[in-house]
């Protein structure tokens, strides 16, 4: 006779989550955590939708590129979080999943739950847009716009191509490429010193991408900023 705890034998009465099911935020989290094995899942307007199977090229390498440019961005800039594939609490209906995202620690426009999950907007979320290109650049431009996430950043693998938003007086714009900058140079207006070579970036060509990220780090904008988080968290203590 098998015998099964009264935990197990609830667990299998929860109906797993599956693409398009309409579910409240709070039905949305209690059914992904009774799935364990499941890795990513979003609610976007109310509606479930769940990832593919992630492709080598098309979206783990792309993936990799960000979180390296990311995270070293994080690293010279203290008071500044990085995460990877992080669930956000947006909204009632928005609960989405993002490849990588920056927010500010201290004085920013999140933080971090009891329960360990980021509430509110970051201040720069971002896409690697292969098969999901559709809702990145429709559904979930919209939901992250009207929840003021301050940059967004999609990268078009298959188009080969990145967006770059940044939102001003409601709406998303594109940042320009910086006239007095080498071609294809993008510099955040939230982060100080966050600087893209997105034509190297699209190439594959890491160590520019790096080296172009170094210049952004030394400039007096960057070092400006990294005081300000400095004194935000003293205030803190």
């Amino acid at each position: 006779m098998i015998i099964r705890s009264a935990a197990k034998n609830f667990a299998l009465m929860v109906q797993p989550l599956e693409n398009g099911d309409r579910l409240t935020r709070e039905q949305f989290e209690y059914r992904y955590e009774m799935m364990p094995e499941l890795k990513k899942a979003e609610l976007i307007e109310g509606i479930v939708h769940m990832a593919s199977p992630l492709r080598a090229t098309a979206h783990g390498r792309p993936h990799a590129r960000i979180m390296t440019w990311l995270g070293t961005y994080q690293a010279a800039t203290p008071g500044i979080d990085c995460f990877d594939n992080a669930t956000v609490r947006l909204d009632a209906d928005n609960e989405p999943q993002p490849d990588a995202l920056l927010r500010i620690e201290q004085g920013g426009q999140s933080q971090i739950s009891a329960d360990d999950y980021i509430e509110g907007a970051p201040e720069l979320i971002v896409e690697i847009a292969a098969s999901s290109v559709s809702i990145d650049l429709h559904a979930k431009l919209n939901v992250y716009r009207r929840n003021q996430v301050q940059e967004y950043l999609v990268w078009r693998v298959y188009d080969g191509a990145i967006d770059w938003f940044r939102l001003h007086r409601g709406r998303y714009e594109q940042l320009a490429i910086a006239a007095d900058q080498a071609e294809g140079m993008i510099c955040s207006a939230v982060f100080p010193g966050l600087w893209l070579d997105s034509i190297a970036l699209l190439a594959g060509d890491m160590a520019k991408v790096l080296i172009a990220l170094q210049q952004g780090l030394a400039t007096t904008e960057h070092q400006a900023f990294t005081q300000q988080l400095a004194q935000r968290a003293e205030q803190v203590q």
